[in-house]
C-alpha cells in the first residue's frame, strides 16, 4: 500500500475530511470534526483506536506497531509498504467508529 492508497480509503468513509495536522495529513469525521487518523509520513498511517483493539492488531499482523504518546497508548501505526488493503480498510474503519461516537 502507498500513502495515496491509505487516504483514498480514509477519505472513502462517510463525512470524512481531510485537514491539517501539525504540518501532516488528517483524516477527521465531519460531524465532530475528531481525527481518527494520520499520515506523519508518506511510509506510515496512525490510526486511533482503543487500547484492546491496538494490542490486538498489534498481535495479529506484523507490519503493525504501537504509537505511544508520552505514557499512553493512542495509535496503532502501521507500515504501509508491508499493508494489506483490506485490513487497513478495517482499521480505519473501527477508528472512524470510534470517533463518531
Amino acid at each position: 500500500m502507498t500513502a495515496d492508497d491509505a487516504r483514498r480509503l480514509a477519505l472513502g468513509l462517510p463525512d470524512v475530511v481531510e485537514r491539517d495536522h501539525h504540518g501532516f495529513p488528517s483524516f477527521r469525521t465531519g460531524s465532530r470534526g475528531r481525527i481518527f487518523a494520520t499520515l506523519p509520513t508518506e511510509e506510515v498511517l496512525r490510526v486511533m483506536l482503543d487500547e484492546g483493539s491496538i494490542r490486538e492488531a498489534v498481535a495479529e499482523w506484523p507490519w503493525c506497531r504501537e504509537g505511544w504518546w508520552g505514557k499512553r497508548l493512542m495509535t496503532v501505526e502501521v507500515v504501509l509498504a508491508d499493508a494489506d488493503a483490506s485490513s487497513v480498510a478495517e482499521l480505519l474503519a473501527d477508528g472512524h467508529a470510534r470517533a463518531r461516537s
